[in-house]
């Protein structure tokens, strides 16, 4: 029998090997690019879906993710630690307040951070407040961000997890950039935006 911890090792090494075989393409980073030259906090937000590919495509480069305080999201975190993330531990409903002052600590001075704005729990493809709340408090620019693989696996759990397959075409968008305005009727807007703009680029990232 297998041990939890071995397990979970084995399926981090397992992802980090078939990610390697993956042909990446990537578009609409040209304006992400304008955001880190100015210094700006930048806050990705993906499908919970579609998390594995961006965090490959992403990893070490110093990114705060928020990762749901379930134990079922243990693998998830570890995983993304060793690519070189620092996981805070909480999310936009369980956990809140954690979730919520975790990303502003690490947006405030231009930092940058991830968030599936559709976790823990789902539904899926639905924006909760949180994640567009504390962009509004730090002033940070969201990055609406999706991925689809040309072949891949489908998982059967609430967010229909997908992980590309070897060799698999693997595309991602960035959106533009989206700026969440002061005050509640702001906070609506954005989370409206925010929905739209990640429909959008699932739509464009299609394979």
């Amino acid at each position: 029998m297998t041990a939890p911890g071995s397990a979970r090792h084995a399926a981090r090494w397992l992802a980090a090997g078939i990610a390697r075989t993956w042909r990446v393409e990537v578009e609409g980073e040209r304006g992400l690019a304008a955001l880190r030259r100015a210094r700006a906090p930048v806050l990705f937000a993906v499908w919970h879906g579609q998390l594995l590919a961006p965090l490959w495509h992403r990893r070490r480069q110093g990114i705060t993710l928020l990762v749901s305080g379930h134990r079922d999201a243990a693998v998830l975190a570890e995983a993304a630690q060793r690519w070189g993330y620092r996981v805070v531990r909480g999310s936009s409903t369980r956990g809140r307040v954690r979730g919520l002052m975790g990303l502003m600590r690490s947006l405030a001075g231009g930092g940058v951070a991830a968030v599936a704005p559709d976790g823990p729990r789902g539904p899926s493809g639905i924006v909760k407040a949180g994640a567009v709340a504390a962009a509004q408090r730090v002033g940070a620019a969201i990055v609406p961000v999706a991925a689809c693989a040309s072949r891949g696996v489908r998982l059967g759990s609430w967010d229909g997890f997908t992980i590309p397959l070897p060799l698999s075409r693997v595309r991602i968008v960035y959106g533009q950039p989206l700026r969440v305005d002061p005050g509640t009727d702001g906070l609506a807007r954005g989370r409206e935006e925010l929905q739209l703009a990640l429909e959008r680029a699932t739509e464009a990232a299609r394979c």
